[in-house]
């Protein structure tokens, strides 16, 4: 339920703290006080549209709070805020929004930012508001069909459930064939275009770190008079007469001569000698290399050649050799796919085939419990609009089969609430019924019933009583209390009969401080009470008729609630 709510600079509202219980809250005060701007912030808090408008005149910003208290743990909306990462600590729920007249809205939920579409979202979970013009949820006709099946109750869950199961099979299976039964002609063209780019692939035998063994001997090739001459200078300098390995010689026989005499030069001794013979098989190597170089531009060719063709491929299918055989291997298995697909596409059909046939039978259980459910709730809503002083009208709902073979996440049928306010008129869908009166009964007979079904915490009816008097505001006052026993209602009401019927009776004022209109709101009990319910009797000044007359008409309503407990 609404516990409690915060209003700061919105409209003619400086400053409104207010809480609600369970049960029926009546709002009650003269035309002007403030009493649909209240409903208004509330709409804003379940996601309505906000315009800089709403602000304050001179205030930069408005700032709406609402605070639920929602004790069952099995409420749609837990499951709801988990899914967008909202923690409920203590089953409160926290809505605010600030809108500053720069245009921009801010949404918390928790504490959290969320969007505007996750605030509707949520909202529309905890509050149902119904004015006397606005197409609510039961009239917006997609909806009519979850709301017959909240009525069948327990009966369809588990058929439901078994539907579901199937559906999403069905679903599945559905997008695949639909995406395997392409085009002819394009299936051909990547038939074609799959086998020549494996072929390219393959013809290229491509093997890892060949690349780089290529480029390195192409680097060689490309160098080789550079190379032949370094290789050449550097021989000459160790091993040609008079040069290096002459000059170590002689430097190793002097020192083996010196450390003969003293022993300490034996290191330095050593220590030339391996230099020596280091030189000497460096001199050895070095001559075998020159001997084995040869320039063969033939090779030069097909080395450049091949580093060509990785530089083409790489282009086509990849960065690396590494990833062109990565994509060789993907379209290798979806050529694959696509040349046995007939085979394939024609096992999928006959399993596509089978689970047709288990969904039809899902949909027909699912089809035959609405119709029975929806013969209970045909007799509920006329004993509801008899009660209303409607026991005139027909109410229908009509179940439409989809076309062969169509099915939704809800199975085959198309339902629509119908209904003939007059005897003789036809029936028509409950979406075209515009009379206020009328629709306002209507929608009352509508929610009583479905009001231990829709699971919203909080409804709020808008001035739904306007244009009815007499009896029949007293059949609507007692349905509004009626829907009260299942869900928190909140009710802006001109009739007196309603205001009677409430379990927390709020009196909405507007007055002049400072040069400022400003709204304010006051729980009245006992006599206060009686005097507004008096004022709302005579329309002017209370008399002792009129209060006499509203004495009477609390009496009558608290007797009226006994018999309703």
């Amino acid at each position: 339920m609404l516990y409690e709510l915060t209003i700061r600079n919105f409209a003619i509202i400086e400053q409104l703290d207010v809480s609600f219980e369970k049960g029926l809250t009546v709002l009650t005060g003269e035309t002007g006080a403030g009493k649909s701007i209240i409903i208004d912030a509330v709409q804003l808090l379940a996601g309505g549209r906000g315009s800089s408008g709403f602000i304050r005149h001179g205030e930069e910003k408005a700032e709406l709070e609402g605070l639920f208290l929602i004790e069952d743990p099995n409420h749609p909306v837990y499951e709801t805020l988990e899914n967008f990462g909202i923690e409920v600590e203590d089953e409160a729920i926290l809505l605010r929004r600030d809108m500053s007249t720069n245009g921009k809205s801010v949404c918390r939920i928790n504490g959290k930012l969320v969007t505007i579409a996750i605030m509707r979202e949520v909202g529309s979970q905890l509050i149902d508001i119904h004015g006397q013009h606005e197409n609510q949820e039961l009239m917006h006709e997609r909806r009519h069909i979850h709301l017959l099946d909240q009525f069948a109750g327990e009966k369809i869950k588990e058929a439901y459930a078994n539907y579901t199961e199937i559906y999403t099979k069905y679903t599945k299976l559905k997008r695949k064939l639909e995406t395997a039964t392409e085009n002819e002609q394009q299936v051909a063209q990547r038939i074609d275009l799959y086998s020549f780019q494996l072929n390219e692939i393959d013809q290229a035998q491509l093997t890892i770190g060949e690349e780089e063994a290529l480029e390195d001997e192409q680097r060689k090739l490309q160098n080789f008079n550079r190379l032949y001459e370094r290789l050449h200078t550097a021989y000459e300098a160790i091993s040609s007469d008079g040069h290096a390995l002459d000059w170590v010689g002689a430097a190793m026989s002097d020192l083996e001569d010196a450390s003969n005499v003293d022993q300490s030069l034996k290191s330095q001794y050593e220590a030339v000698t391996d230099s020596f013979y280091a030189l000497q098989e460096t001199g050895h190597a070095l001559k075998t290399v020159i001997d084995d170089l040869e320039f063969d531009p033939r090779r030069l060719d097909e080395v450049e050649t091949r580093l060509a063709l990785f530089i083409s491929l790489k282009r086509k299918y990849g960065q690396s050799i590494e990833e062109i055989l990565l994509y060789r291997d993907k379209i290798a298995d979806e050529l694959d796919q696509l040349v046995n697909r007939d085979e394939r596409l024609h096992a999928e059909q006959m399993k596509f085939a089978q689970i047709m046939k288990d969904l039809e039978v899902e949909a027909e259980e699912l089809s035959i419990l609405r119709i029975e459910a929806a013969k209970q709730l045909e007799y509920a809503i006329m004993e509801q609009l008899a009660q209303l002083h409607m026991g005139k009208a027909s109410f229908k709902v009509m179940i439409t089969q989809k076309k062969a073979n169509e099915f939704d996440a809800t199975g085959y049928d198309d339902v629509a609430f119908h209904i003939a306010t007059n005897v003789g008129e036809p029936l028509k869908p409950l979406v075209a019924v515009a009379s206020g009166g009328e629709l306002s009964r209507l929608m009352l007979a509508l929610k009583t019933i479905f009001s231990k079904h829709q699971g919203v915490t909080s409804i709020i009816f808008d001035e739904v009583d306007t244009g009815v008097s007499g009896r029949v505001a007293q059949a609507i006052a007692e349905k509004i209390a009626m829907v009260a026993r299942h869900s928190q209602v909140l009710c802006i009401s001109h009739l007196p009969q309603v205001a009677a019927m409430a379990d927390q009776h709020y009196l909405i004022k507007k007055e002049v401080k400072n040069e400022r209109t400003m709204t304010s709101i006051e729980n009245v009990h006992d006599r206060e009470r009686t005097n507004e319910l008096s004022r709302m009797l005579s329309g002017a000044e209370t008399t002792e008729l009129t209060l006499k007359h509203a004495d009477e008409l609390l009496a009558l309503a608290a007797e009226r609630k006994r018999e309703m407990a």
